[in-house]
């Protein structure tokens, strides 16, 4: 990879409205051809503030794009067969194409159970095992869950070729870095896929070509665990509080520490966000496209 003094700023809001564009195409297509729009089903449980913000700019860029979306908003006290009536429901609507359940949920919820009840057709997050055991054997047709989908398109804005790259992904989770680290693999990089217990984790980051940063550390990634050249992509978003009380988010990497030394990084916010929700809304058109092919 060629070495730089300044890293190139990925702008992952112009490569979404790019994403999103595209997408408007092919919803009008859809409209055309079998006279029917996306919809879109979002299940919300609790006030969480932060799920309200994710939820409403979801929301929000459906109806740019001409998705319809059904906000589902119950309270936290909710028992989880009331849940799950509530996914047997949707899953049987037809005039739903896509289902996503904000996580995190409230912590008396069995995640893994409610996951599973989302039928593999509508599960536009790409979370159900059925659709990650395609993603893991590399059978095409499942769903790709929406940020590490968003986090290649990234990476290839970059690097169109991944084969033979080292790749280091910090995180481990199934949301994100275990999926992510099978995508790198088809790509044909040599993946390293780094957890809590990894022995020596800044070793292994300063020999790789791509690292992407998911493990929600705040600044984890800093400037002496990055070689010269190297592409970065920083997942995390970290809600911290500076001395005067004022809010303000962080990545899991040390953007002025590493910005001297890779080739090209995502900042925080601007980033992978933006892609995440464009990759969702990409998977609800495909949903429709799926029923038509």
């Amino acid at each position: 990879m060629l070495e730089n003094t300044t890293a190139k700023n990925i702008d992952g809001r112009a490569l979404a409205v790019h994403l999103k564009e595209g997408l408007i195409k092919r919803i009008d297509i859809l409209k055309k051809k079998h006279n029917v729009r996306p919809g879109l089903a979002i299940i919300r449980v609790g006030d969480d503030p932060a799920s309200q913000v994710y939820v409403a700019s979801k929301k929000r860029q459906c109806k740019e794009i001409g998705i319809r979306s059904f906000e589902h908003v119950l309270s936290s006290t909710i028992e989880q067969k009331a849940l799950l009536d509530l996914i047997q429901s949707i899953n049987e609507d037809p005039e739903i194409h896509g289902l996503i359940v904000q996580l995190p949920l409230p912590k008396h919820f069995n995640s893994a159970e409610i996951i599973q009840a989302i039928s593999p057709r509508k599960d536009v997050d790409g979370l159900h095992p059925l659709n990650l055991g395609k993603l893991f054997c590399g059978i095409e047709g499942g769903f790709t869950p929406c940020t590490p989908k968003g986090c290649i398109k990234l990476i290839h804005t970059v690097q169109k070729d991944l084969k033979g790259l080292k790749a280091v992904v910090v995180g481990a989770s199934n949301l994100v870095g275990k999926p992510l680290a099978h995508l790198l693999l088809r790509e044909g990089a040599t993946v390293s896929l780094l957890n809590s217990k990894t022995k020596n984790p800044k070793s292994l980051c300063s020999q790789a070509d791509v690292i992407v940063a998911a493990a929600g550390i705040p600044c984890l990634i800093q400037g002496d665990w990055v070689k010269k050249g190297a592409l970065v992509i920083d997942v995390g978003i970290n809600h911290l509080v500076d001395e005067q009380g004022k809010p303000y988010l962080v990545g899991d990497v040390d953007y002025e520490a590493v910005s001297k030394k890779a080739k090209a990084m995502t900042p925080v916010p601007g980033g992978v966000g933006p892609m995440t929700v464009a990759c969702l809304l990409e998977n609800t058109v495909i949903a429709v496209e799926n029923l038509y092919s």
